[in-house]
């Protein structure tokens, strides 16, 4: 597993990347399985996890379908949680990843919910990041962070959103404002952010959520794991940033969802509090990984 490689599902290739010493032993930690967000923003998005490497605990990336290095086929056939839920299971069993940490980042979080509520093995521990659980909650507390940018720019981004003109250089400095507040508060950002950025694959992104006020949206504008979270009975982690309007403050529903789950606030933070606040980050994901190992340790 060591280093990186190419896994198969279906006629499509998934690129993966290992990170750490994964050589097994009595003494190893468990290494963590990092689910990027989008779809469509590759495991870049997520290098500052890379850390966890340096206290002894290997860390296992990979580009989910139509993103990265991983087959970006075109349509929206392929475009369905049902298919990026094929894949992390493949992941998952080529990799021999029996006994594993599951994190997932904004959508990845997302989909790190889905493969708990129907893997024959759970991981375990599940980490969640400013995590989506409900597409419609998040779009509409989304419009609470944009009532509080300066008027101008709120007025720009409705009116456009409203319009379909996203193109439009009004609605890109008035969006680029939200971001810097909203989505990644360092100055500047950091060029792995600012890497992924530009290898995003737009196409997957929009195919699962739609383009604001899409007459057709994607599947995920409509999904909703509220009701089913009380079946996730693994060690779970909830961490969310203060300012985060990505997620939009979803962390308090899936905290009070999962039973027995711990939730984090990082005050400084928007949506990459691993970034924002990495010591204070990587002291509480350790200490919850021990934890959680330490429960399930026979």
């Amino acid at each position: 597993m060591a280093g990186e490689g190419t896994l198969r599902f279906g006629g499509n290739r998934i690129w993966y990347r290992v990170v750490g010493d994964p050589a097994d032993s009595r003494a190893r930690k468990l290494p963590v399985l990092a689910l990027h967000g989008g779809p469509g923003l590759p495991h870049d998005s997520l290098e500052p996890l890379e850390d966890l490497a340096r206290g002894g605990r290997p860390v296992v990336f990979y580009d989910q379908l139509g993103c990265g290095n991983s087959t970006r086929s075109g349509g929206p056939g392929p475009w369905s949680v049902g298919a990026f839920l094929g894949e992390l299971a493949v992941v998952r069993s080529e990799l021999g990843l029996d006994e594993v940490h599951l994190l997932g980042h904004s959508w990845g979080g997302l989909l790190a919910m889905e493969h708990v509520l129907e893997a024959e093995k759970p991981p375990a521990g599940l980490i969640l990041v400013g995590a989506v659980v409900s597409g419609k909650t998040m779009l509409e507390c989304r419009q609470g962070f944009y009532d509080g940018l300066p008027r101008d720019a709120r007025e720009a981004i409705r009116k456009h959103e409203a319009a379909g003109t996203f193109e439009d250089p009004e609605y890109g400095e008035a969006m680029d404002l939200f971001y810097r507040r909203h989505a990644c508060r360092l100055d500047p950002w950091p060029n792995w952010l600012n890497r992924a950025l530009s290898k995003m694959d737009v196409e997957a992104n929009t195919a699962m959520w739609g383009p604001p006020n899409a007459p057709q949206p994607g599947p995920l504008r409509a999904w909703d794991l509220r009701p089913r979270l009380g079946g996730i009975n693994v060690p779970t982690l909830v961490a969310a940033g203060r300012y985060d309007g990505m997620a939009a403050g979803q962390e308090r529903d899936i905290h009070a969802g999962i039973p027995n789950s711990e939730l984090a606030i990082f005050e400084q933070s928007s949506h990459y509090p691993f970034a924002e606040e990495p010591e204070r980050f990587l002291d509480t994901l350790e200490g919850f990984l021990a934890r959680s190992e330490s429960q399930t340790k026979p």
